[in-house]
């Protein structure tokens, strides 16, 4: 069997859709595009997602901002961490964003550099760079 990376999407969940939006454009430094479910509307489905960009060709994962009736935002157990060519410098414009830096970049070894951070919704999330 071919190895494979096992994550196909990932989910940030949020309370406020345009306030992390902007967080994420502005660390990343990219930007997120509006999902449409084709069976449901927004007001229908209680749901709207905010996509970070994708190949859907490509290895890898891509996922979204969410806004969901009944899940609230921060408190989770799981870390998503974002690619980089060198994590100091998404690590940089965190706090400009109104995010707050856990981790500053760190060594973990022969794997290369994390950062830790909270985005605005109170979600920790990574940077992950070999330089």
């Amino acid at each position: 069997m071919e190895a494979k990376n096992p994550i196909v999407w990932f989910e940030i969940y949020v309370d406020d859709l345009n306030r992390a939006q902007k967080f994420y454009e502005t660390v990343l430094d990219i930007k997120l595009t509006t999902l449409q479910s084709p069976e449901m509307s927004e007001d229908d489905s209680g749901f709207k997602m905010i996509a970070f960009p994708m190949d859907m060709n490509g290895a890898g994962a891509s996922g979204a901002l969410v806004k969901m009736e009944g899940v609230k935002a921060g408190g989770n157990s799981t870390l998503v961490y974002f690619a980089s060519e060198d994590c100091s410098i998404e690590e940089a414009r965190v706090e400009n964003a109104r995010g707050t830096v856990f981790k500053p970049k760190m060594s973990i070894g022969e794997y290369g550099f994390i950062t830790l951070f909270y985005d605005t919704e109170g979600n920790m999330v990574g940077l992950h760079s070999m330089a």
